[in-house]
């Protein structure tokens, strides 16, 4: 399955010149296996087939953005390890992935020692928001997959982006989880980064015949309103099968639900994007 085959699904006309600075959005939530490696993957392949550039930086430890694209291990010798600890330029790090249009900064096995390593690097929180900026006139979107933890690595993260898009699972402790992520942003804002925001959060693995995830949504639209994105990513096996090989469900198979739930929520990000002050049109 190609891009052109991708690109031929989505709607023309809805989305209009590219930015001359990416948008950096850390996709990020403390909690584990909410689906922020499958959106970070998916949703920037789905942002590729419509002709923008983007760049996916992996600062998780475990590296499955990497894998799930791809990259073999033996191919991470220059990781966003060296980026954080060896003041490696990001873009000798810089790796193509199978996806035209799509790169990604890899992660390695070394980068779970980095929260330690950081603690006596001078200005570690920002770290990769110095590196990041070398390359924003490159790429229409950065999108950095965070770790499940709100330790130093996802602090550079919070540090480095426009904007925060939190994945969230319909489940029952998901407005706790939530509200905790929200002053960690908020207490990010008033000390590292003045220009942070909430992108959006968009609900994943959503089963439509569980009355609780009915519920959980009605409860997080209300608490956050249109900052909830309408499009939600359904439970798909297909999702969970891409990445053993090695490549995004969109190339995997495009006409299956999750893949298509991700090409819409790629449109209404764009859409959104169009109507924010101050923000440039996007062209596709």
């Amino acid at each position: 399955m190609n891009l052109q085959h991708i690109d031929s699904t989505l709607e023309r006309g809805t989305i209009s010149p590219a930015p001359v600075v990416a948008r950096v959005l850390a996709v990020a939530n403390q909690k584990g296996g909410v689906g922020k490696t499958t959106t970070t993957v998916n949703l920037a392949t789905a942002l590729a087939a419509c002709g923008k550039r983007v760049l996916i930086v992996d600062m998780d430890p475990q590296g499955n953005a990497s894998t799930g694209l791809g990259v073999a291990a033996d191919k991470r010798d220059q990781s966003v390890y060296q980026v954080l600890l060896d003041d490696l330029a990001l873009e000798k790090a810089i790796t193509q992935t199978l996806v035209p249009g799509m790169d990604i900064v890899p992660s390695g096995v070394e980068l779970s020692g980095a929260e330690l390593e950081l603690i006596d690097v001078p200005r570690r929180e920002f770290r990769l928001r110095d590196a990041v900026q070398a390359v924003r006139g490159t790429y229409d979107f950065v999108l950095i997959d965070c770790p499940p933890a709100l330790g130093l690595l996802t602090l550079n993260a919070l540090a480095a982006a426009d904007a925060v898009l939190v994945p969230l699972q319909a489940e029952f402790y998901a407005l706790e989880g939530l509200s905790h992520l929200m002053r960690t942003i908020d207490r990010v804002r008033r000390g590292l980064n003045h220009g942070l925001s909430l992108q959006g959060v968009v609900l994943t693995m959503f089963d439509r015949r569980n009355n609780l995830c009915e519920m959980v949504a009605a409860d997080v639209r209300e608490f956050l309103g249109d900052r909830v994105y309408k499009t939600m990513i359904p439970r798909n096996v297909r999702v969970s099968e891409a990445p053993s090989h090695g490549k995004p469900v969109l190339l995997y198979d495009v006409r299956c639900a999750g893949a298509q739930a991700y090409i819409r929520l790629a449109r209404e990000i764009l859409q959104r994007e169009n109507s924010l002050p101050g923000q440039p049109a996007l062209a596709s």
